[in-house]
């Protein structure tokens, strides 16, 4: 029997990167996933793969950030599976990496939705129905970037901090209906993502980008990246009955590098 036998869970981000990954992980360990993102294409992909695995999915488009589309999720998630208790609030744009007097408001309110406002949608119509299944587990992929701050990303370090807040909060709320929530505060994760990220970070600084990637590795005393597995394996223990009593908890998967 796998970890999360019987489990019926909702991964939002579930296109490509940490999200496909986390997919096929909860669904190898006996959950029935609903995978949403916006990009039907690439969801559907996630599904298939999952499918091919020989696991349950669904895949539902929509933005996580948007009411409709959130209830139109949770409503799918249980006239496929019949209940809803797991949740993983893994969507979300880093948005762009430029200094403050240059990032426009626009900017802004494109990340902190993407990024936190989803987190609070999804859960805002996913309690109810944990409610309703005598209990449930929350997991918010947040970021180191949240707790000790990067330089040239102001917009994705406050929604990562409040993805954080969030976690502390809704912990205390939602115990007495016997919902756990945690987060999860990746640093970088080899992929697409961090690419992007060290590419901009270098051009804002005026330096080559291979300097500036061996900074960011260097600076882990592992001297590695972590992996979408790193962080998809996390995720299943916190949503397993291994991980029972733990909540209101955010967890960093550095390589070893202390987080604040």
């Amino acid at each position: 029997m796998g970890q999360l036998e019987g489990r019926v869970a909702l991964i939002t981000g579930a296109s490509k990167g940490v999200g496909r990954v986390m997919s096929r992980m909860f669904a190898r360990e006996g959950a029935a996933v609903v995978c949403a993102a916006r990009s039907r294409e690439l969801v559907e992909e996630t599904a298939g793969l999952v499918k091919a695995d020989g696991g349950r999915a669904l895949a539902v488009t929509g933005d996580a950030a948007v009411e409709a589309d959130v209830q139109r999720l949770v409503v799918a998630a249980v006239k496929a599976f019949g209940k809803l208790d797991t949740l993983v609030n893994n969507a979300g744009d880093g948005g762009p990496t430029k200094p403050v007097q240059d990032y426009t408001a626009e900017e802004w309110f494109y990340t902190i939705n993407s990024c936190l406002t989803s987190s609070y949608m999804c859960t805002r119509f996913a309690v109810p129905q944990m409610i309703k299944a005598g209990g449930g587990v929350i997991v918010n992929i947040a970021s180191t970037a949240g707790r000790r701050g990067l330089a040239y990303r102001i917009g994705y370090c406050s929604a990562k901090a409040g993805q954080v807040g969030m976690t502390y909060g809704l912990a205390l709320e939602l115990a007495e209906h016997n919902i756990r929530v945690n987060a999860i505060a990746p640093g970088a994760i080899a992929g697409d993502r961090i690419d992007r990220v060290i590419a901009g970070q270098a051009e804002v600084k005026g330096v080559p980008v291979e300097e500036e990637r061996r900074r960011w590795v260097e600076r882990s005393p592992l001297k590695r990246m972590s992996t979408a597995e790193d962080i998809a394996s996390l995720a299943v223990y916190l949503c397993s009955e291994a991980a029972r009593n733990l909540s209101g908890q955010c967890i960093a998967v550095t390589a070893g590098e202390p987080a604040l």
